[in-house]
């Protein structure tokens, strides 16, 4: 017979099963000691803990020091304005940026000439110059503080300075003086003392046209060498100078064409270094390969360009597809390298057309016809990481400012905005939204073009906004020189003014003037270029107060 439990597992077996865990359950605990303590704790465990809260004391007792006793490095109060004045000068067309003071500002580089500078202890004589001479100076770009000054020659042609250049003793700048005479400076733009300087061995007949840096090293110096570009009577020459010791490399290079100023220096997307320049109503090319061999009597290493050779004329050294596909009849005015698909483009603009080239096959993206430009171009984004060109198009009551689409030179903006010949170049600065903030300098509203001491009026576009415009300042004095630029990253965009006697022969008051663009918007005049205004023109000024700007990348 079945015995009772045994019949009662068969029929509940999960009940069974569960029972007999708490039978075994109740076993291991009769058998446990409940006055039996715990085991102790290991070593290591214990050395864990105690690495721990050390770890962790040390950290707070770092962000304590940090943050309370060592001091954080002053920030340079940057003044919303400032300006520098000399009397009895003259200003030269030159403005540059450099952080000399190593405080994270881009400070100014400017030149002047004049008998004798009320800011510097340095005389034209100490320099062994006759009076009145020419001097540099260097400016702190946050409060218009001298950093130095001295004279550098007896006055000055041609000045361009170069890009900073990784040595193996570290990295250099320099700015490049050319004097009258065809004494060749090189500056240092954190001192104002010369790196070296070496005459010329140019000839009394030769004028000299353009200054090109950065060329590939010729004399294994470890820095890019300078080419001077020369006109003697109707043949253009030039002139190979080292980067480091500033001595002349082999003997005089003859173009054999009667070349005018503009020289680039163009690299093809297969390697080739070729110079262009403006020539005869048509553009000229030059190998460089060949260029420094005839010049230097030795191989290079440089490469040639197999289509650009068949491009070339090898008698008059012209761009053959640029001259049969160019429109003007008049000579091209300038010449830009703007970024493209693969490589650089080739932008031509021309006394009545602009055209885009291929900068490999020189095949027109696009040509921009009955266009009367007579300044040269600038670069900025009016969509968002898209590169747009300024075309100042007229001049005078004609004058029209275009934004064309670099791609496929479509016109994005335009606005009519008379002003005076010769006046200031505009200047674009990029903001935070990948787009640019465009300058532009115009006559005031109802100011006409024949009024004596016409002031001039500097607007602000930003293309989020296409239809206003910020008139920042108005400026009566004779500009001769502007930009606007990015000071500060991210920080600190700013326009810069240099101003001046328009007559070298006459000196007069010579300026140096820094505005906080943020700063001056706030006392802007909103001008609105229809008739729909959606926005107030405190609305308008907040807006663009509110850029940010960043760095080029």
């Amino acid at each position: 017979m079945v015995d009772n439990k045994d019949l009662e597992a068969e029929i509940h077996p999960l009940k069974n099963d569960d029972r007999q865990s708490q039978e075994n359950l109740q076993s291991r605990s009769d058998k446990e000691d409940p006055c039996k303590s715990p085991p102790p704790r290991s070593r290591l465990s214990r050395c864990r803990t105690v690495a721990f809260f050390v770890s962790l004391f040390i950290c707070l007792l770092v962000v304590f020091v940090v943050s309370f006793i060592v001091p954080c490095p002053d920030r340079p109060a940057s003044q919303r304005t400032w300006r520098i004045d000399y009397n009895t000068a003259v200003a030269y067309n030159f403005l540059a940026m450099e952080d000399v003071n190593r405080d994270r500002i881009q400070d100014i580089l400017f030149l002047y000439k004049t008998a004798n500078s009320s800011n510097s202890n340095r005389s034209c004589a100490d320099e062994g110059f006759s009076s009145p001479c020419a001097f540099a100076a260097a400016v702190s770009g946050a409060n218009g503080s001298l950093l130095w000054e001295r004279p550098v020659a007896q006055d000055v042609t041609l000045v361009q300075c170069t890009s900073p250049q990784q040595r193996d003793s570290g990295v250099l700048s320099a700015c490049i003086l050319v004097e009258g005479s065809g004494l060749v400076i090189a500056l240092d733009p954190f001192t104002g003392e010369a790196l070296w300087s070496h005459p010329s061995s140019l000839g009394g007949n030769t004028s000299i046209l353009s200054l090109l840096l950065g060329l590939p090293d010729v004399d294994s110096d470890g820095l890019p060498d300078l080419l001077v570009l020369t006109r003697e009577d109707k043949e253009m020459s030039c002139y190979l100078y080292s980067g480091g010791t500033g001595s002349q490399v082999g003997s005089k290079g003859r173009l054999g064409t009667d070349g005018e100023k503009d020289v680039l220096l163009h690299v093809t997307r297969t390697g080739a270094h070729y110079l262009l320049f403006p020539c005869a109503r048509s553009l000229c090319g030059w190998s460089l390969k060949s260029l420094l061999e005839g010049m230097t009597g030795r191989e290079s290493h440089l490469q040639r360009d197999l289509i650009w050779e068949r491009t070339i004329n090898t008698t008059t050294y012209r761009l053959v597809c640029a001259r049969l596909l160019y429109h003007s009849p008049r000579a091209i005015r300038y010449q830009m390298l703007v970024p493209g698909r693969a490589g650089e483009d080739l932008l031509l603009v021309g006394s009545e057309a602009c055209m885009l080239l291929d900068g490999q096959d020189l095949v027109p993206r696009w040509i921009l016809g009955d266009t009367q430009v007579f300044r040269k171009p600038i670069l900025g984004h009016y969509k968002p990481d898209t590169l747009a060109v300024v075309i100042e198009n007229g001049t005078g009551i004609n004058r029209q400012v275009l934004l064309l689409g670099l791609e496929t030179g479509a016109i994005l903006w335009h606005q009519p905005l008379p002003d005076l010949p010769r006046g200031p170049p505009s200047a674009s600065v990029l903001t935070a939204d990948h787009r640019s903030a465009f300058f532009f300098w115009g006559l005031p509203e109802g100011v006409g073009t024949n009024q004596m001491d016409t002031p001039r009026s500097l607007y602000m576009f930003h293309p989020t906004l296409p239809g206003v415009l910020l008139e920042l300042a108005n400026v009566s004095v004779n500009i001769i020189a502007f930009q606007a630029v990015l000071l500060e990253p991210s920080r600190h965009a700013a326009y810069i003014l240099l101003t001046g006697p328009e007559n070298p022969a006459a000196p007069g008051l010579v300026s140096v003037t820094k505005h906080k663009v943020r700063d001056s918007i706030l006392d802007s005049r909103v001008v609105y270029l229809g008739r729909d205004r959606d926005n107030s023109d405190q609305a308008v000024r907040d807006h663009f107060f509110r850029l940010r700007y960043r760095s080029e990348s």
